[in-house]
């Protein structure tokens, strides 16, 4: 693994403010090795991510700019960083009212690279105050956030809002404050604001409850870049998209590192104890540490147990339930972004004979025809339901981790509210809050401890279902659809029968996970007593 060391001395070190809510250890590997990753395919997610988030941003641009054409200076997005700073600050100085595009003079003393999509004059005290466009929501129903209107800065508080907490929204602004602070742009208001998904409003921040996290942050996380302090790799979240990951996750294998049965804050609080090992967890006898943050601790430690056991599950009882049926239907709902659900797939199983049947819309979500499609969904589950209440037998419908199925139910019952076919609200909740809609992901959770994951393509192998496409995953399926639609060129036939086939291998794969904890679980996992 790479030696902790700092990086060139010829390159100045510049972080932008993505790497305050980064691992600490990655900053240090990116700015000491950063040949290393040249060349080095970027992680899929991470570049759907990316891409969606341009397009949000200029989606918001144009928004902007057709609402008032002359209000705005436009820094071309195109040419050197150090030429659109200047005329970002050239902009600033002739008092130009907005600005998008705005890109900050990087500082080679204090190691700050920043820009920002949206520089808005004060007005009333004069400076600039920063916005942000995001492409993920910013705000919740709810009340006690603070809001502006898009085309006229005037904040004040919302009673139908309440702010979804984005730390790295919070960092990124508090940045460029101090960056315009720099330049004696920065309004002395203290406030930036965020346009989030849907682009209904401007939450706006209070960068004075942020300022002082911000410089601890930075503080810190320069001094890593530089190599003044030395960091080692630890699992967290962030490792699945990682670059590094392969470097490190061997590192952590070789020494049994705890963070790979105990990854993120869990992991520190352990080696606060001394446990720095699998072996050293495992061992563990008494009482959970009274600091001791997220899940059960009794789990954490059945699941280094299960890793030097290399049990791929364990079972928490002597036996294994989950609710079974006389008509079962199991559901699996595909999704692009935030933008729609564009198809049901489900798959009936009567009397041992299973049929899959998709409901989907092959028009570009969002779209009306994403009504029709839902709305034939739900009749047919409905029709399913009442046929087994009429003939006496029992009915559950299924599906894996209930969050993503739920809402698409309850928002589509909103958006299309009053179309042919479309349940109400109250429809669809008697139906989710009813024991026939039932979340295998939870009964797994029940009776199981699953120290590799709960996901789906984690579970399923173990009870003996593979995927038929080897690149199945929810982060391909985004890519394939977009090809299926034609959102970049013409429609891909074959992409929407990849989908279909993915999207029948996901209901098919939790009808055969139930099957199997009904039938061989017992049979084939350990208790944990037996560990």
């Amino acid at each position: 693994m790479c030696s902790p060391i700092g990086p060139s001395e010829s390159a100045p070190v510049l972080l932008e403010p993505g790497a305050l809510t980064r691992c600490r250890h990655r900053i240090h590997l990116d700015a000491t090795y950063p040949d290393r990753l040249v060349g080095v395919p970027e992680n899929t997610g991470v570049k759907q991510r990316q891409e969606a988030a341009a397009a949000q941003r200029e989606a918001v641009r144009l928004r902007l700019a057709e609402a008032e054409p002359d209000a705005w200076v436009r820094i071309a997005p195109d040419g050197p960083a150090g030429q659109r700073a200047r005329a970002t600050l050239a902009a600033c100085r002739d008092g130009a009212a907005r600005i998008w595009g705005a890109v900050l003079p990087s500082e080679r003393d204090t190691g700050r690279r920043g820009r920002v999509e949206v520089l808005l004059r004060d007005t009333d005290r004069g400076g600039y105050i920063p916005v942000i466009v995001v492409n993920h929501k910013v705000t919740d129903p709810g009340s006690g956030a603070t809001t502006s209107g898009l085309f006229a800065w005037e904040p004040k508080l919302d009673e139908t809002r309440k702010v979804r907490a984005q730390l790295r929204d919070q960092m990124r602004l508090a940045h460029v404050y101090r960056m315009l602070e720099r330049h004696e742009l920065a309004s002395p208001s203290l406030q930036g604001g965020a346009i989030g998904y849907g682009a209904d409003c401007v939450l706006v921040h209070d960068l004075s409850a942020v300022l002082d996290e911000y410089d601890t942050r930075f503080a810190d996380r320069i001094a890593v870049a530089r190599g003044e302090v030395e960091t080692v790799p630890s699992q967290i979240g962030e490792c699945r998209s990682c670059p590094w990951w392969p470097d490190c996750r061997a590192e952590l294998e070789a020494t049994h590192d705890v963070s790979l049965v105990a990854s993120g804050s869990r992991a520190d609080v352990l080696r606060e104890r001394g446990v720095r090992t699998i072996e050293q967890l495992a061992a563990w006898e008494g009482d959970p540490p009274e600091e001791w943050p997220h899940n059960s601790f009794h789990d954490t430690v059945v699941t280094a147990k299960a890793w030097l056991a290399d049990a791929p599950l364990v079972r928490r009882h002597e036996t294994v339930t989950v609710t079974r049926a006389d008509v079962e239907v199991d559901v699996d709902m595909e999704s692009y972004q935030e933008h729609g659900a564009y198809l049901w797939g489900t798959l009936l199983n009567v009397a041992g004979t299973s049929a899959y049947r998709p409901f989907v819309s092959w028009d570009p979500v969002p779209t009306v025809d994403e009504a029709r499609s839902f709305a034939e969904f739900w009749t047919w589950l409905m029709a399913e339901r009442a046929g087994a209440a009429a003939a006496g037998k029992t009915f559950a419908a299924y599906c894996y981790s209930r969050s993503a199925e739920d809402k698409w139910l309850l928002d589509s019952a909103r958006r299309f509210a009053g179309r042919e076919g479309i349940p109400t609200t109250a429809e669809i909740r008697e139906f989710i809050d009813s024991p026939q809609w039932v979340d295998i992901y939870q009964a797994v959770g029940e009776n199981f401890v699953c120290p590799k994951g709960k996901g789906l393509k984690k579970i399923a192998p173990v009870a003996g279902f593979h995927w038929r496409d080897a690149e199945a995953s929810g982060e391909a399926s985004m890519s394939w659809y977009r090809e299926a639609v034609g959102y970049d060129g013409e429609p891909d036939l074959t992409q929407r029968q990849r989908l279909l086939e993915y999207n029948e291998d996901d209901v098919v794969a939790t009808k055969v996970l139930r099957e199997w904890m009904s039938d061989r679980a017992v049979a084939e996992i350990p208790h944990e007593s037996e560990l």
